[in-house]
């Protein structure tokens, strides 16, 4: 199919010479700049933006993602532009037209990015700044990212995101982190403003990068994305897989970006949050009955860094029915009941990971069935603490641990 699509970037500075088009789409800011720019020598009627033989110009119908790409759609066939911000591979709509459209339906004209803008006012290396999307998306996935020293970029929703960035921040233990606000870049009335996160009062507008330059205080927590977060990080009834049994589990489930993990039984939701944390973009979904430890599972994602974890209250085996095929599944509650095992094997897609902890010897000889049937590896995670036994020190052993994991053939 010949391309009948061009999606071009587009700045805060002059709009580039569009070529012929039946339809320009784009927001409404930049639908208004361009019907009331004058259109360029030499292009003709189809130039004259919007006026006697010119393009139609549409603004954007919703502002949700699905809508638009419906309303681009619409037009298939038709020479169509569509005018994005910078780069639309970076975080713009030109990521998600693959769902859509063939690849040779469209072409992509980036033109700088803000984060390439922003990092170069601040005179940050790019390849050491993590960048994220804070735009229609909660705040808190900034969580992962605070560490000392680290840098920050990121796309915001409106004048809401930097404050509440902030008390983020200060929560953390980052209160003397700087945020600095980059508005309008590229555009004659650009400006950076900055302030330490503990007191931040910035008056600012809807349009702006947010770069934050972590600072700890003296004895801030580091919780950083490797596996193995203190037992302590999460709100728990006691219901946890612990420190040392939790990082093994997860590397025995390798997360990796964009997939899905099944955290069957999920008690506070340690092992779906450690997932989520540990690979940009990984998702998860925590299945649990208990009502307490639904609420836990919510408070810890959020504080943790992992927003987005699905939560899903019932009965399993009954509430794994109807959702979305998983990339690995953890099985760390109902590890005996064979109908549960065998709903989280059909579920599991080929090539995916299992992973199941017991403690119980009932539990125990069921994963030694399943593994004399099936395969993988079954390993004993024996782990003693240090203690005191009145005036002496002695190690005080935890429960063991037999875990079984496996690829899916």
């Amino acid at each position: 199919m010949t391309h009948w699509l061009e999606v071009i970037g587009v700045g805060e500075g002059e709009l580039p010479t569009l070529p012929p088009a039946s339809v320009v789409l784009g927001s409404t800011r930049v639908i208004s700049r361009l019907s009331s720019s004058p259109a360029p020598a030499g292009q003709g009627d189809h130039a004259k933006h919007g006026g006697g033989g010119g393009p139609k110009l549409q603004p954007w119908q919703s502002p949700h993602l699905d809508a638009m790409l419906e309303q681009i759609v619409a037009h298939r066939g038709m020479p169509t532009i569509v005018l994005a911000t910078g780069d639309p591979l970076w975080f713009g709509i030109g990521a998600t037209l693959a769902r859509v459209l063939a690849a040779d339906e469209y072409r992509i004209h980036p033109s700088p990015s803000s984060f390439q803008l922003a990092a170069a006012r601040l005179h940050w290396p790019l390849q050491h700044v993590t960048t994220l999307s804070l735009h229609a998306r909660p705040p808190e996935l900034i969580h992962p990212h605070l560490t000392p020293g680290h840098r920050i970029l990121a796309l915001t929703t409106d004048a809401t995101t930097a404050p509440h960035v902030a008390n983020l921040l200060v929560e953390r233990g980052y209160a003397r982190s700087v945020l600095t606000v980059l508005e309008n870049l590229g555009g004659s009335n650009e400006q950076l403003r900055s302030a330490q996160a503990l007191g931040f009062d910035l008056k600012i507008g809807d349009l702006y990068v947010l770069a934050i330059d972590c600072v700890a205080d003296p004895g801030a927590p580091l919780l950083t994305p490797t596996p193995g977060l203190p037992d302590d990080a999460f709100v728990n009834d006691g219901q946890l897989t612990k420190r040392e049994v939790r990082a093994a589990t997860l590397a025995r489930l390798m997360p990796y970006p964009g997939a899905l993990l099944w955290d069957v039984g999920a008690g506070c939701g340690s092992v779906a949050i450690e997932w989520m944390r540990a690979a940009r973009d990984a998702r998860a979904i925590a299945f649990e009955r208990e009502g307490e430890r639904l609420q836990m599972i919510a408070v810890n994602a959020d504080r943790l860094g992992a927003p987005t974890l699905r939560i899903e209250n019932g009965d399993a085996p009954a509430s794994l029915a109807g959702m979305p095929t998983p990339d690995a599944v953890f099985l760390g509650g109902g590890v005996a009941n064979e109908a549960l095992f065998h709903a989280c094997w059909t579920a599991l897609r080929s090539g995916g990971r299992f992973v199941a902890n017991a403690v119980t010897l009932e539990a125990e000889a069921a994963l030694f069935e399943r593994q004399s049937r099936l395969g993988g590896e079954l390993v004993r995670i024996d782990v003693a603490l240090l203690d005191t036994i009145g005036s002496r020190r002695a190690f005080r052993p935890r429960l063991p641990v037999t875990q079984w994991s496996m690829t899916k053939p």
